[in-house]
């Protein structure tokens, strides 16, 4: 289906207006633009099944956390007042809360790094008290509350940063952004393929943030992370109790075993507890055959619309998410939109024009080649190569005919057998070694080191891209005559050519 035309088919509705922001909270946004100070407003801690909420937080990444409550109090409010310290109380409107957040921020990095984190320094904004104004407040206001930890209505910016800095000195010994916001915040962390924490970009947050519409769109180039940004998005509806049951829905079935696994990754990683019944991952096919079953018709095994299916309607899940929805048929895509009337639709595209994520975090030094030669010679000549030198993780996309020819003739010489990947059979069925042969269309999911690609002519431009997008090292072209596809991709990637 035409990438363009697909978000056109389905329409949007706006969404609702964000609150906005306080003088000073726009005063320490403005600060964070010319400092190293990273400010989150109005954010959530997902801790096992519970959920905290906190108005505004400030990382140093040279000092520590800063905790802040927003204040309206006047100076007529508490010129008689009676202040006296509390514990352990949540935050309301006459309360401060800095201990029980500090204690639910201390007890999140001790479950995940096993160690307190970070330094913490509380700080209140008084909205509507000015500097003078507290000085002639009484001395138990100012004993509980010290002038140094207030942030006044007349504070401009220079004294805001010099108030923060005077917490601490600086320091070398804190972890990366990524490792302390990651570990707070599981809901902008992107866990690597080796484990590794990666903390959401503003566009990605974006999309974790918003409430969804009816029909949201979710797009971005190969390599932007639209795929996990679908389960987290997914988990936090979860764990913000808004559904009950969602469908994620992927191509193949190797690629729906694959993606569950990612699910548990981020679920051990963030210590959050949701009812795994409540996430289905499926192919297209596996829901229009419970949708079948339901109706009481014949399964089918291939993606086909019965006419019958179009004139029920079926509240299968409350979220459906539909991920690489440009590579499905656009009667599949009319059907989802059909049985989407009770529930909210998610809809993932991969394009460059007017995208929802415009960064590719894909590897930009990976070594492209391309040869001009007899691609079957060459691609043993490489993967002997490969292996001689010990290299792993190396994956070779051709179709079937080639792949099975490549096969035969390496198992005289390699110690490793070479395996075909089969989309339709299940990770446990499969065995995944150093050397994997697929076609285009089994692609989805996968990973690599190391990527030789055969057979281009003919191939979607989108298939392409994707398998370019899968190897982390290295990208070997083969062909023996140039076609469209070879030209575009020269045109696109070309570091060096072989003939």
């Amino acid at each position: 289906m035409n990438i363009s035309s697909l978000t056109s088919f389905f329409k949007k509705k706006p969404l609702k207006l964000p609150a906005l922001d306080t003088i000073l909270i726009k005063r320490l946004k403005s600060l964070s633009h010319e400092t190293n100070l990273l400010v989150y407003k109005d954010i959530k801690i997902y801790h096992h099944a519970l959920v905290y909420n906190i108005g505004l937080i400030v990382l140093d990444s040279q000092r520590g956390l800063y905790l802040f409550e927003s204040k309206e109090w006047t100076y007529d409010e508490l010129k008689n007042a009676d202040i006296q310290k509390a514990q352990n109380q949540k935050n309301s409107n006459d309360t401060l809360a800095y201990e029980n957040t500090q204690n639910i921020i201390k007890q999140k990095f001790n479950e995940l790094t096993h160690n307190d984190g970070v330094p913490i320094f509380n700080y209140l904004l008084m909205e509507n008290l000015n500097a003078d104004e507290y000085e002639h407040l009484n001395d138990s206001f100012q004993s509980l509350l010290p002038k140094e930890k207030i942030i006044f209505s007349d504070s401009n910016e220079a004294d805001i940063l010099k108030k923060l800095h005077n917490a601490s000195e600086p320091r070398s010994d804190l972890k990366s952004i990524d490792e302390i916001m990651g570990t707070l915040f599981i809901q902008y962390t992107i866990l690597g393929s080796h484990g590794e924490v990666h903390l959401c970009t503003k566009e990605q947050r974006t999309f974790i943030d918003k409430p969804l519409e009816p029909i949201t769109h979710l797009s971005g180039l190969h390599g932007s992370g639209k795929s996990k940004l679908l389960l987290l998005k997914a988990v936090v509806e979860l764990l913000d109790k808004k559904v009950k049951k969602i469908i994620i829905l992927k191509p193949t079935v190797l690629a729906c075993d694959i993606f569950k696994q990612k699910l548990l990754n981020i679920l051990e990683y963030a210590i959050v507890e949701i009812d795994l019944t409540s996430i289905e991952i499926i192919t297209p096919l596996q829901l229009i055959n419970k949708h079948l079953v339901k109706l009481g018709e014949q399964t089918v095994s291939c993606i086909e619309i019965n006419p019958k299916l179009m004139k029920k309607n079926y509240a299968v899940a409350d979220i459906i998410m539909c991920d690489d929805s440009e590579q499905l048929p656009s009667e599949f895509l009319e059907y989802i939109n059909h049985i989407q009337n009770k529930s909210t639709l998610v809809l993932v595209t991969t394009m460059s024009i007017n995208a929802s994520l415009s960064k590719n975090f894909k590897f930009s030094n990976r070594e492209v080649n391309f040869y001009k030669t007899n691609p079957h010679a060459k691609a043993l000549h490489l993967i002997s190569n490969l292996i001689a030198k010990k290299v792993k993780n190396i994956l070779v996309v051709s179709n079937s005919i080639s792949a099975q020819k490549l096969k035969d003739d390496l198992v005289s010489f390699i110690e490793d057998t070479p395996e075909l990947i089969d989309s339709s059979t299940a990770l446990i069925n499969q065995n995944f070694n150093n050397l994997l042969f697929c076609n285009y269309f089994d692609l989805n999911e996968l990973k690599t080191d190391h990527i030789i690609l055969m057979d281009l002519c003919f191939v979607s431009e989108n298939s392409i891209e994707y398998a370019f997008n899968l190897a982390k090292t290295s990208v070997d072209v083969l062909f023996e005559e140039e076609c469209e596809e070879i030209k575009e991709l020269r045109n696109k990637y070309e570091q060096g050519s072989k003939e």
